[in-house]
């Protein structure tokens, strides 16, 4: 037992002295864009007090919570140290929820503005920065949360649960993976919405409305549709959506606005759809799938085995 307990106690203070150097480095990375960035900014009025917001958000606050952070682990005052920490999590939601438009109205200043233009890139050729852009330095609060859960869960695994500061760690670890959450919400949503729009802009024409909330991007594939009557088999463009299954087909080549668009032939809504293998279940070539909708049936084949498994899973999980 006392073996196990130093064991434990090496752990534990290799992570918390892990952790305060980590810290530092992602502190001094922080001051280069508030020292070289923020604070100038708001001295020079290069940039309006709303622009200015919108690119850095609450960057200022997020490194002051570090600041203090980063006293605490000094002192060794690990677990209220975090404990205190966590109060300030809730910037990091919002710094993550804000952080599309930062880049956005980064690149317009950088296109639109001349002096903050020139005033940027003075400021990294200084030596702090060894040749980082804003650019890279901007999402560094998401990638340091991503840090802070690993450290915490590797802070539980060496405390004895019956210490106090297991419970305050254990306390941590649960506002961490909270917010965590959120962020990833945050980033999934952005990836699906931009999902969207490109399908979207693919699409010929404004008929079909693929942006609309609530509905969820899944996936996108050529498949063969298999005629009714005898007639040979016709290659298209699916797009399997949370709600609805599309299908398209390539407009003409030589289509003066069009030659790269889509032109969109059905729209089927899943929610009355049944989804049948009709063969393919052994490892022949390929496969076949049928869809059944209240006034049609749609026979689809691929050639590929594999492209029909994963088909047919996600077309059962959309519909379910």
């Amino acid at each position: 037992v006392e073996e196990q307990r130093a064991r434990w106690e090496r752990k534990h203070n290799r992570t918390a002295k892990e952790l305060l150097e980590t810290e530092h480095k992602y502190l001094e990375q922080l001051d280069l864009v508030v020292t070289f960035f923020v604070t100038i900014l708001k001295a020079k009025g290069t940039l309006k007090p709303a622009v200015l917001e919108t690119i850095f958000g609450p960057l200022e606050s997020i490194y002051s919570a570090s600041h203090v952070l980063s006293l605490h682990l000094e002192r060794g005052n690990l677990g209220s140290g975090l404990e205190n920490f966590c109060q300030n999590l809730e910037l990091y939601g919002h710094y993550a929820e804000n952080l599309e438009q930062a880049n956005k109205t980064l690149k317009e200043q950088l296109r639109k503005n001349k002096s903050f233009r020139r005033f940027k890139k003075l400021q990294e050729t200084r030596p702090q920065f060894q040749g980082r852009k804003l650019e890279d330095l901007l999402p560094l609060p998401l990638q340091r949360l991503c840090q802070y859960k690993h450290f915490l869960r590797d802070l539980l695994e060496n405390t004895s649960p019956s210490s106090a500061e297991y419970q305050k760690l254990a306390k941590a670890m649960k506002s961490v993976s909270e917010v965590l959450r959120w962020v990833q919400d945050t980033i999934h949503e952005r990836e699906n919405s931009l999902q969207l729009l490109r399908v979207q802009k693919l699409l010929k024409g404004q008929k079909t409305q693929v942006l609309t909330p609530g509905r969820w991007y899944i996936r996108e594939g050529w498949l063969s549709v298999v005629p009714s009557k005898g007639e040979e088999l016709k290659r298209r463009m699916f797009f399997l959506f949370s709600d609805i299954f599309i299908a398209t087909k390539p407009c003409h080549p030589l289509h003066p606005l069009n030659s790269n668009k889509l032109a969109c032939q059905a729209v089927y809504p899943l929610h009355q759809c049944v989804v049948d293998k009709v063969f393919g279940h052994t490892q022949s070539q390929g496969g076949l799938l049928s869809l059944s909708f209240p006034h049609k049936t749609l026979l689809l084949m691929s050639s590929d085995q594999q492209d029909i498994n994963d088909w047919y899973q996600s077309l059962t999980a959309a519909v379910r």
